[in-house]
């Protein structure tokens, strides 16, 4: 059986590539970390990605006429690289068609909170200023749209009285670098399946 190959989008510092990679080393996770795509080269993620030896390709969006010219870069690197799933950890920008529509049902988000509650920007302070007292993690596939594709999996995070927002906002990050590494362990053993909007594991205990 070929290795599973995954590529990480990110543009700050890779705290979720940091726990994909150690979920690999651990052996908790069967897949090949084949590139880092990120949109800034000074990122601490580059820097990261490059001591563990991963491939990476940086751009700066000003060098291109569009969006679309740069993602079609990017297609180009994920098809060289023979990627089978894009997982996007704090990658800062939208993305479009000619990204999506090659890779639909491969490109997977993680977002701190429950959605369709609180998408886009300041997740954990929208929950905050709402006075919620549950938030949380979703993973869900990028279809295009704000934090709108369909949702694979969520673990709640309480939200307790007297706790600011970077105390949500750690254990929010814990939740994420626990549940990010599982959800691509069921897509690299075959056992996500969508219909429509709505995401199934084909096996009753995944792993």
């Amino acid at each position: 059986m070929s290795e599973y190959r995954i590529a990480v989008f990110a543009s700050g510092s890779g705290s979720n590539f940091t726990a994909i990679e150690d979920a690999i080393k651990q052996g908790k996770l069967e897949v090949s970390l084949s590139l880092l795509v990120s949109d800034r080269p000074n990122a601490p993620v580059v820097d990261k990605a490059k001591q563990a030896g991963v491939p990476v390709f940086v751009f700066q969006p000003k060098d291109y006429a569009s969006r679309e010219a740069y993602e079609e870069e990017i297609v180009h690197q994920l098809h060289e690289h023979q990627i089978d799933l894009i997982v996007l950890a704090g990658y800062m920008r939208l993305i479009t068609s000619k990204l999506v529509e090659p890779f639909y049902g491969k490109i997977i988000n993680v977002h701190p909170s429950l959605l369709p509650a609180f998408p886009g920007m300041n997740a954990v302070k929208q929950a905050l200023d709402y006075g919620v007292k549950l938030t949380g993690v979703t993973v869900h596939l990028v279809d295009g749209g704000l934090d709108s594709g369909p949702v694979i999996a969520q673990q709640v995070v309480e939200i307790n009285d007297g706790d600011t927002e970077e105390m949500v906002l750690h254990r929010v990050h814990e939740a994420e670098h626990q549940l990010y590494p599982k959800v691509i362990n069921w897509f690299s053993k075959g056992q996500v399946r969508l219909e429509g909007r709505h995401v199934h594991l084909n096996t009753t205990h995944p792993s």
